[in-house]
């Protein structure tokens, strides 16, 4: 018999058979498209006749395709699943309809939107770049010396390494301010948020990928006090009116001055507690004045112009919200832990 006449006959077999309980159709179902069905058999067939007789071939093996699914799927609605030989227990059918269930907003998509609203009021808009970027947009335009250790396998994920040509997951969304400055006309007001990678070891307080929120504001004349007036704003407008904020001074390649921003401790009101470890006071962003070096890599005369940056990871401003003491929680998709939100 020939392959289309063998195609036709299981065409006529669909069409007619009469299939009288769920088990009768897992038996045909495996007969013709289990691992070593009838289907399988034709279509490795179909790999060896002639290339003019592959379109007529192809469709008539689609239309028997379909023809089973359906004679099949017709007696799931009205049977429902097989039962298993060996216990008596259903299958779980996968075809069939989901319960009801109603659906939850994740803590990190609740964060961000919030973030984004109290910038909004501002005047910050959103600015988007790859995942996937080069050495120059994630490191040298951002004023990372060759000897850096972010440049180090150990600390980031590279794709593809090769001297000048390195592409990495990138490990901060201030590539996305590099190509902001470069393409959007000044003055810019932008916030950058995006998942990151680090080569981290996967545990309760760290993960090998995370959230961020970086803001940008590049124009004439914007000062140190600009930056933190903006982020005392932000934190009076995040935890609340009576949010009591500490800049301290830290190190970061693109910015200079650079700082780490605290906030007075929400649990014990600056007293001292296991959550700020005694101190009163909880980190929860870096900022600074975008380095002129920065700002010429980008094209932007620094004599002229001058800007802020900030970046926050999103997570962390969950945890200082939400009291959620494992990071995982917040990518392991669990129904108990979404429900919550």
């Amino acid at each position: 018999m020939s392959l289309k006449e063998r195609i036709d006959s299981l065409l006529e077999e669909a069409r007619k058979i009469k299939l009288a309980s769920a088990e009768e159709s897992e038996k045909y179902r495996i007969r013709i498209l289990g691992k070593k069905g009838e289907m399988n058999e034709l279509f490795e067939e179909f790999k060896k006749i002639q290339p003019e007789m592959k379109k007529n071939i192809g469709q008539a093996l689609n239309e028997l395709k379909t023809a089973v699914q359906e004679k099949i799927q017709q007696a799931k609605n009205d049977f429902g699943s097989a039962q298993q030989a060996d216990n008596g227990q259903a299958d779980f059918d996968m075809s069939r309809p989901v319960e009801d269930t109603v659906g939850h907003r994740h803590p990190l998509s609740l964060i961000r939107e919030e973030i984004y609203r109290i910038f909004g009021k501002i005047g910050f808009d959103i600015s988007d770049g790859p995942e996937i970027e080069d050495d120059w947009h994630l490191f040298t335009a951002l004023n990372f010396a060759p000897e850096h250790p972010a440049r180090d396998m150990q600390d980031t994920f590279f794709v593809e390494k090769n001297g000048l040509n390195d592409v990495a997951l990138r490990t901060h969304t201030s590539s996305v301010q590099i190509r902001t400055m470069k393409e959007k006309p000044l003055p810019i007001r932008t916030l950058c948020p995006g998942r990151v990678y680090r080569n981290e070891a996967v545990s309760a307080r760290a993960h090998c990928f995370f959230h961020q929120v970086e803001g940008l504001y590049v124009d004439k004349g914007v000062s140190y006090a600009d930056l933190r007036e903006v982020l005392l704003y932000f934190a009076k407008e995040m935890f609340g009116s009576k949010t009591e904020i500490r800049l301290r001074p830290s190190y970061f390649p693109f910015t200079e001055p650079s700082a780490e921003m605290d906030i007075a401790c929400s649990i014990c009101g600056g007293k001292g507690c296991q959550l700020c470890k005694g101190t009163g006071w909880v980190e929860i962003l870096g900022c600074g004045m975008v380095d002129p070096n920065v700002l010429e890599n980008c094209g932007i005369d620094p004599h002229t112009y001058s800007g802020f940056a900030f970046g926050m990871g999103v997570e962390r401003i969950a945890n200082l919200l939400y009291r959620v003491n494992d990071l995982r929680l917040f990518s392991e998709n669990d129904r108990r832990f979404l429900a919550q939100f």
